[in-house]
């Protein structure tokens, strides 16, 4: 693979790579964990599920929880700086 495969090339593996990772890990996520996927048979053969306690817990996940608590700033001490506010 050394003379076939061209360093310059190296980034868009790595960063093919990271997209692919991504993509199987919602599709996992997805298939094991969402509400509305039914693999199972039993599920299946119910048409209306009443879980709406699972679907809050697959929609509000641990790291949209964590970003819903902060700010949606890039540089805050910058903006802080800048717009003379002293507290947080």
């Amino acid at each position: 693979m050394g003379r076939w495969l061209k360093p310059d090339v190296y980034p868009l593996i790595g960063a093919m790579s990271l997209v692919t990772g991504m993509c199987v890990f919602q599709l996992t996520r997805n298939v094991f964990l969402n509400p509305d996927v039914r693999v199972s048979k039993s599920n299946r053969q119910s048409a209306v599920l009443e879980n709406a306690e699972e679907g809050e817990r697959y929609s509000q996940h641990a790291f949209r929880r964590f970003v819903s608590a902060h700010r949606p700033e890039v540089f805050p001490a910058i903006n802080r700086f800048f717009s003379g506010f002293a507290g947080k």
